[in-house]
């Protein structure tokens, strides 16, 4: 079937439109507003076209949006994988918008609205167990600037913020269309009770922040120095060490009470670790500060991605080794299943290394030990510091706690248990980057840590519903 001339330029206009929201309100720095609007032209243009159309129309504007990242992308991972990236989730995404064009072009404008963002939703969820990147391209982390609508995370998880994106673009668009007024009207009801109650529960969980809570003066620390970025050997680990003690001494006489330097911040052998923990620990007494690292630590018959924590008396206090490795960068280490925590004057703090931050059942296991602050190296890739930073703020906000992590090639965060930034500072091109803040231990119970992925499920019923709905006789004759 042909289009006319002006529905293809009604097209080229809606995929263009969509593809530029998509390309600016995702990726590695969103505008975080855009990415509500981003769905819309397509999901108003597809029940104007034939469904086999409006597919294509649709994978079309998210393949050319994703173009954000593939600079990034084939950086990181082979081509192959870039590209199945990029395919796959378009493929899903105008799958969604087919199955809410089928829906409004029957009139059930409800329906409509609500079988987008299940579908999506589902697929997010589903991804996040078997993918070995977690939650990792979750559109839930374009919204980090925007801390209110971050707070339905300590309800639902991410799942409850992206559902919320794409509900208010598949309505948006519904009641744009054509269809029956009391239905749009009804809709329109619907969903304005639906944002009252998120954005209602979001500025007044800001408001409601605890006040007089202990905190910790921390001190984070990165080099992007040429030097300081990997040490092979015991002797170029100790020089490591040598410079971060050179920088931390200058930091002496703020009150600071804790360092975290990054991860992979040398090698440790059998033979080398008397020497690296009581070079660290003298630091640590020198300073009257906690200190924690991630190192490699290197034993004949198995190896840890670690992190060390040394107390203010020089003494190694724990250890805890990463859970969830990057695959091909990490596969000489051997990933572990066991928490660290310690309980301080403070309140208890947890340790987790980078990628661990990247799934959500991890941090919520720790947020069911109570832990009100998580301490953690990192290392990044330079170009994706704000993006993968801000991942580990979202579980502090799932979980009740703040966050102290100190990353190379990345931006230095301390959050609080809100997503709130307390302190950040690129450590691009610096030969020391450091923040020092005051940072709240404060662990918030969030019904998010106590019953889990209740809403994804949710989601899964929701959409199980709706295809039954669609698929039925009786609605497929209307």
């Amino acid at each position: 079937m042909a289009l006319k001339p002006s529905v293809n330029v009604l097209v080229a206009l809606c995929l263009t439109a969509s593809a530029a929201l998509f390309f600016f309100g995702t990726g590695l720095t969103p505008v975080w507003m855009l990415l509500w609007f981003a769905p819309i032209p397509v999901l108003w243009l597809a029940p104007r076209m034939p469904a086999g159309q409006a597919f294509l129309v649709a994978a079309a504007a998210y393949v050319l949006g994703g173009f954000n990242i593939w600079f990034y992308m084939s950086l990181v991972v082979p081509v192959w994988v870039t590209l199945l990236n990029a395919l796959a989730p378009a493929c899903l995404f105008a799958t969604a918008v087919v199955l809410f064009r089928h829906r409004a072009v029957r009139g059930r404008l409800w329906q409509a609205a609500l079988i987008f963002p299940a579908f999506w939703v589902t697929y997010e969820y589903v991804t996040s167990l078997v993918s070995i990147h977690g939650t990792i391209g979750n559109i839930s982390y374009s919204q980090m600037n925007f801390v209110p609508i971050l707070q339905v995370a300590a309800v639902t998880g991410i799942w409850g913020i992206s559902f919320s994106i794409l509900f208010f673009a598949s309505t948006m668009a519904a009641l744009l269309g054509q269809g029956p007024l009391r239905q749009k009207q009804a809709l329109a009801a619907m969903a304005a009770l639906f944002f009252i109650c998120v954005f209602g529960y979001g500025f007044s969980r800001l408001a409601r922040s605890p006040k007089n809570t202990p905190r910790i003066k921390v001190a984070l620390l990165a080099s992007d120095d040429s030097q300081m970025v990997l040490a092979f050997t015991p002797e170029q680990t100790l020089w490591m060490y040598d410079q971060f003690a050179k920088k931390i001494r200058t930091l002496q006489g703020q009150g600071i009470q804790m360092f975290v330097l990054p991860e992979h911040s040398g090698s440790v052998t059998d033979a080398s670790v008397a020497a690296v923990d009581e070079k660290l620990g003298a630091l640590a007494r020198e300073t009257n500060a906690f200190l924690a690292i991630g190192v490699d630590r290197i034993r004949p018959n198995i190896s840890w991605n670690e992190e060390r924590l040394y107390a203010p008396d020089g003494k190694l206090v724990t250890t805890y080794h990463k859970h969830h490795l990057l695959p091909h960068w990490e596969d000489q280490f051997t990933p572990s299943t066991t928490r660290s925590s310690v309980q301080e004057a403070s309140g208890t703090w947890g340790l987790q290394i980078c990628k661990d931050m990247d799934f959500p059942r991890l941090s919520r296991q720790y947020a069911n030990d109570g832990v009100g602050l998580m301490i953690v190296p990192a290392f990044d890739f330079s170009l994706d510091g704000w993006s993968h930073g801000r991942i580990a703020v979202m579980r502090g906000v799932e979980g009740g706690f703040s966050i102290a992590r100190s990353a190379k090639h990345s931006i230095l965060y301390a959050t609080d248990d809100r997503g709130r930034i307390l302190g950040e500072q690129t450590t691009m091109f610096l030969p020391f980057a450091t923040v020092i803040t005051s940072i709240p231990v404060h662990h918030d119970v969030t019904l998010y840590s106590r019953w889990g992925d209740w809403f994804a499920w949710l989601t899964i019923a929701l959409l199980a519903g709706l295809l039954v709905a669609a698929l039925s006789p009786a609605f497929l004759h209307r």
